[in-house]
């Protein structure tokens, strides 16, 4: 069976540094053996990667998927720090997807994707989802992403 490391180095992707927190919060929590992130937002290299509303005349959507998947990379990474390690993370458990939406928009569940198709390819098993469409989130982001990984025994 591969581990979610080897995953990782399989697809070239690096876990990024725990974004440090911008307001009186922890990055991720352990209860009952479920390691819950904090919302994670599109942060790269310390600065937001991706802004504004998603719309017709907002955001691309495509854009906010890639802006998604930024997220939930941010949340694999601070659940991974606090459990130990990455492989230290059984499985995705659940994902919750805030995405900035324009009146227009009603495709939150396809810009969720990014967020999901990530933790598909690293731990290959489905997930429960929710996709929310909001007015705003924090420091105008794009989009917004929570997740729950049930710790390996």
């Amino acid at each position: 069976m591969t581990t979610p490391s080897q995953r990782l180095v399989e697809l070239g992707i690096e876990l990024p540094p725990v974004a440090a927190p911008v307001a009186a919060y922890v990055p991720a929590v352990l209860d009952r053996g479920v390691v819950r992130t904090s919302g994670q937002i599109p942060v790269e290299g310390g600065a937001l990667a991706y802004a504004g509303a998603v719309g017709e005349q907002g955001t691309d959507p495509q854009d906010a998927k890639e802006a998604a998947r930024l997220c939930a990379l941010n949340a694999l990474a601070a659940a991974a720090d606090l459990a130990g390690g990455v492989d230290r993370l059984a499985h995705v458990v659940k994902v919750t997807v805030f995405v900035a939406s324009l009146p227009d928009f009603t495709g939150q569940a396809g810009v969720a994707n990014g967020a999901s198709e990530l933790y598909g390819e690293i731990f290959g098993s489905a997930h429960a989802r929710s996709a929310v469409g909001v007015a705003v989130l924090p420091l105008g982001a794009s989009v917004e992403v929570e997740a729950e990984f049930a710790l390996a025994r």
